[in-house]
């Protein structure tokens, strides 16, 4: 994990890594007592069928077949870990479910990353090749008391040092993920525990408990509530604008020049011409997202809703619970509401998300219904599709609401052939895609600028979430969460950048005050446009939260903070202040603590649409 993902542990020098390998032995322990258990349990029995050879087959098939799915969830979190930035926990399995496509997709993993498979086989050869050279002595006294007694006081120190392994030590709970918090940082915590151990502890967990930093929800929302009640005899009379989301896949704000001018002195060109000109030409702020995946990114856009728990809320035990989206609320000002997505329908669950948040349809690769521009892996090439999304738009009655999600700028990273020599290819494989999307994109504008709509819609053009990095910043606990958020309407006063964050769920209410919308609603983010709102951005990675809030980021494991930096004079977050800061660290984890009783209070008891503060 480690020395794949160097670039994500810069800060981390040898005696540290060897203390936090040191820390990683008892999560260790945890997964390989697990994985050993049957072999041992049924050779510590004291029984004479254990000598027999059929007996032994069994048991070894038995081993290697743990150790191939532990070697297995490893191997893969090395590579899928710089996409996530954390382990991957038991959610990853409600995730396949919702992707049909499976059998193009593992096949194109292992082309691109042969590397690690290689070693996943030189893992099992090893395993093989050493067990096979433990011989069972079957010359023993097996009928004699002593045998008996013997092999029982084993066997029962087995099974105790089996359970003292399973709990980690002697302690009155169980280790659990949050336990490695005590050792190191948030980030760092991926290399002290190891991927078997986080799946295993969060199999069956329903995801969430309440909170009790405050008295009750009501002092909570002393310090922070998503309920937004709006003073509307203040506001001026509801606008009707048509308005469009692009949602890009894997936009990092790396790799946009517009938003990088201090790059290399100026240098740097970036891979998103079009987008460069168009940012230009609007209201930019400094955005962040609220996760690592597109399943997270999708209903903090639209819903206002983050992922504050270690499964996504699509796939989650909390799906069922009744919420709200942007389209809710617009639909009884007459607004028509869409989702556009050119892969497979029902990737990700996606159709079926939009329905329950209140959109009116839903356009995939089905209703596209033209595969001679299917990339072969995810869904329809984004230039055709782009196209297909400005051709339906037109056909709807104003005003509208509409999404649309691009998908060719995920991995593998490929274009159509016949663009194969147009786009410059980065230093990394996903830049050139980035390129095709963004050229993409520019065709999209050429098109719908012809159109009646056009000028009459607020544009949001944003990210579901990051790729991997290859400028330094852009690989830092804070730069990794950074991806483009603006707001663009032709031939409109709407221009400038903001001196402050903005994220994903700041978006809902950013677009609905755009709009002077004179009611109440629910969204965790705020206001972007509101100079005199709290600014943050807060993230959940698994092992902890992420608070980025005046120019300081905090990390909160749930318990107590371990980290907090100062961005302006400290972008790479080398110097903790956790322990320098008490003032700041303490108002940082009161707006933390508030947030984590409020979304956990709310989503278990099913209060997502609650007008209450």
């Amino acid at each position: 994990m480690y020395f794949f993902n160097i670039q994500f542990f810069k800060d981390i020098d040898f005696i540290e890594l060897i203390t936090l390998a040191f820390y990683g032995l008892r999560f260790d322990l945890f997964t390989l007592v697990l994985i050993a258990f049957p072999l041992l349990f049924f050779n510590s029995l004291p029984i004479k069928i254990r000598y027999n050879s059929i007996y032994q087959l069994i048991v070894n098939i038995i081993f290697y077949f743990t150790n191939a799915i532990a070697f297995t969830a490893n191997c893969i979190d090395v590579v899928y870990y710089r996409f996530t930035l954390k382990r991957t926990t038991a959610d990853i399995f409600n995730y396949l479910n919702y992707q049909d496509n499976m059998n193009v997709l593992i096949p194109q993993f292992i082309y691109d990353f042969w590397y690690m498979f290689l070693i996943w086989i030189g893992l099992i050869f090893m395993l093989v090749f050493l067990c096979h050279k433990i011989k069972i002595n079957n010359k023993v006294l097996y009928h004699t008391l002593y045998y008996y007694v013997g092999q029982t006081l084993i066997f029962i120190a087995f099974l105790l040092f089996s359970l003292v392994g399973i709990r980690g030590g002697f302690q009155l709970k169980p280790i659990s993920i949050i336990t490695a918090g005590n050792y190191t940082s948030s980030p760092k915590i991926q290399i002290v525990v190891n991927t078997p151990f986080t799946i295993v502890k969060t199999w069956g967990q329903k995801g969430l408990k309440e909170e009790h930093y405050f008295k009750d929800i009501k002092d909570a929302s002393s310090i922070y509530s998503p309920f937004h009640h709006e003073a509307i005899d203040s506001l001026p009379p509801f606008r009707k604008l048509n308005v469009v989301i692009i949602i890009l896949e894997s936009f990092s704000q790396e790799h946009i020049h517009a938003l990088n001018k201090n790059i290399d002195n100026g240098r740097y060109k970036g891979f998103t011409p079009f987008l460069d000109s168009l940012i230009n030409e609007s209201y930019v702020f400094e955005g962040f997202a609220n996760g690592k995946r597109s399943i997270e990114g999708i209903p903090a856009i639209l819903s206002g809703l983050p992922t504050l728990m270690d499964k996504d809320y699509i796939t989650s035990a909390f799906a069922a619970n009744k919420m709200f989206s942007l389209a809710n609320y617009l639909k009884k000002e007459g607004y028509h509401s869409s989702f556009f997505h050119g892969g497979n329908n029902g990737t990700m669950n996606f159709d079926s998300y939009v329905k329950t948040a209140g959109f009116d349809a839903y356009f995939g690769r089905n209703e596209y219904n033209n595969d001679t521009d299917f990339d072969g892996k995810w869904g329809i090439w984004d230039e055709p599709f782009l196209q297909f999304f400005a051709k339906k738009l037109n056909g709807f009655s104003q005003p509208f609401l509409s999404s649309v999600f691009t998908l060719s700028s995920h991995h593998p990273y490929k274009i159509p052939q016949k663009y194969e020599n147009k786009f410059p290819k980065g230093e990394l494989p996903i830049q050139q895609t980035i390129a095709y999307s963004d050229y993409s994109l520019m065709k999209f504008f050429k098109t719908a600028q012809k159109m009646r709509w056009f000028d009459s819609t607020l544009f949001v053009i944003t990210a579901d979430h990051t790729s991997e990095a290859a400028l330094p910043y852009y690989e830092t606990v804070h730069g990794n969460f950074r991806i483009p958020i603006f707001f663009y309407m032709h031939n409109s006063p709407l221009k400038g950048k903001a001196n402050h964050i903005a994220q994903q769920i700041d978006i809902l209410p950013s677009i609905l005050s755009v709009l002077h919308y004179n009611d109440n609603y629910i969204a965790f983010g705020t206001n972007a446009f509101d100079n005199s709102a709290i600014h943050f951005d807060i993230t959940y990675s698994g092992s902890g939260y992420q608070l980025i809030c005046d120019n300081y980021l905090l990390q909160f494991n749930g318990k107590a903070s371990s980290g907090l930096y100062y961005i302006p004079g400290d972008p790479f977050c080398k110097k903790n202040l956790v322990n320098s800061l008490p003032v700041i660290k303490n108002k940082l984890e009161l707006l933390c603590k508030a947030l984590i009783q409020q979304y956990n209070y709310r989503m278990i008891n099913n209060k997502l649409t609650e007008f209450t503060p």
